[in-house]
């Protein structure tokens, strides 16, 4: 995913935890998938599969909500972007937790993710206040 971004944003530490989010959501998904894809024995599905798709559509709004709280020129619509990355991060972080309780060997991945969501999160305090 590449974005038309000035390169000054890119080299942002916040951007740059926002991709690894991104890559690292898409790998996690795609494992879980393979687990989780399979009906039951009764014919329906595994509901977390859901989620392991909301985990990669949520990773992947949070670098371009930097970019245009980064392009924004009114404190309050910066202000927007800022509260609309700081809920992705946390429905982020609470799918990865119900992801963590499926029946799927790739949920011993989503720890990680977790711990680079805590840094993604003190990179956001500290990015909050040079906006």
């Amino acid at each position: 995913m590449y974005y038309n971004i000035p390169s000054h944003l890119s080299e942002l530490p916040i951007y740059q935890k926002a991709m690894e989010i991104i890559i690292l959501s898409r790998s996690i998904s795609t494992y879980l998938n393979q687990d989780l894809a399979y009906l039951r024995p009764d014919g329906t599905e595994d509901d977390n599969i859901y989620f392991s798709g909301d985990i990669v559509q949520q990773s992947v709004n949070l670098a371009p909500e930097i970019v245009n709280a980064e392009l924004e020129r009114y404190s309050d619509k910066k202000h927007k972007h800022v509260e609309t990355l700081e809920r992705l991060t946390n429905m982020l972080y609470k799918n990865c937790k119900r992801l963590e309780r499926s029946n799927s060997n790739g949920r011993d991945y989503l720890p990680i993710l977790r711990s680079e969501l805590k840094k993604f999160k003190k990179l956001q305090h500290s990015w909050m206040l040079t906006l």
